[in-house]
């Protein structure tokens, strides 16, 4: 498909809330598929669709790990957080930085596959982690906005020469 630019820093559409998908047309489809090739393109484990400049309720996951699949969500919404952890994380629309972040260490969520079957993830660990900041996206929370601290790009090329 397409490789589209990642938005990046002060957009305004990182800020803004996203609108619902009402129906499932070819033109999501096409969305979600740019979503996934960008994606992968940038080396990430998610992308929602604002990062793309498109304020839409779509998000894109895929861990990389064993027994996971790519999830293509319409409308996730978080109906359940279980325990707490802070985790380091980047973001594709923040090069250069990580933020240090609280989570629930399990989430709930529900959701439409492009079916638009409703579907239910129970996750934990790092896909939990990666739901969270992609369902944040969708309601114009960034991670700058919820970092506990953020390091910059020097101090990230310190803490990994040591």
């Amino acid at each position: 498909m397409a490789i589209k630019i990642i938005r990046t820093q002060d957009d305004p559409v990182l800020k803004e809330s996203s609108k619902p998908v009402g129906e499932i047309t070819p033109r999501i489809e096409k969305l979600v598929k740019n979503m996934l090739d960008t994606m992968y393109d940038a080396q990430g484990v998610g992308l929602a669709a604002p990062q793309i400049g498109i304020s839409k309720q779509v998000i894109v996951i895929d861990t990389r790990e064993e027994n996971n699949n790519v999830y293509k969500l319409i409308n996730p919404t978080i109906v359940e957080k279980k325990g707490k952890m802070i985790s380091t994380e980047g973001c594709l629309s923040f090069p250069g930085i990580l933020g240090e972040v609280e989570r629930a260490e399990e989430v709930k969520v529900e959701a439409m596959d492009l079916n638009g079957e409703k579907i239910v993830i129970e996750a934990k660990d790092l896909l939990a982690r990666v739901l969270q900041h992609e369902i944040d996206h969708l309601r114009g929370v960034t991670l700058p906005d919820i970092a506990l601290r953020i390091k910059p790009e020097e101090e990230i090329e310190e803490d990994m020469e040591r």
